[in-house]
């Protein structure tokens, strides 16, 4: 199963099962003990690039094309994969720093890792 959470919010030892980090920087004001991250694979996150790009106004539908385009590339793909496997034997809970976590790219990527989001 594949959550989506804020980083800022306390882990849920029972239900979180692997966090992972999904975005490229740290989370400002964020210890990493309180964040409890277990995996951060910065190739699942947005290019700079990119994040510019839809900050300056771009589309959401234009984000989530290029955005994939992006997650087609061999490191991605390969972290997809494991965490694919890593979802097939329990909870992975993706975390973002972004106030809703569903109208982000965490959304994506839990859409593109198979059940979920919860």
């Amino acid at each position: 199963m594949i959550r989506l959470r804020r980083v800022y919010d306390p882990p849920e030892p029972g239900a979180d099962g692997v966090r992972v980090l999904v975005d490229r920087l740290w989370p400002r004001g964020l210890s990493k003990a309180a964040a409890a991250v277990d995996e951060w694979p910065r190739a699942l996150a947005p290019s700079a690039e990119l994040r510019r790009w839809f900050h300056g106004g771009g589309s959401a539908a234009e984000f989530r094309r290029r955005y994939e385009a992006e997650l087609a590339e061999p490191e991605a793909v390969a972290e997809l994969d494991r965490l694919r496997e890593v979802a097939a034997s329990g909870t992975v809970t993706l975390l973002t720093a972004v106030r809703d976590p569903a109208a982000a790219h965490a959304a994506v990527l839990a859409e593109l890792l198979g059940p979920g989001p919860a």
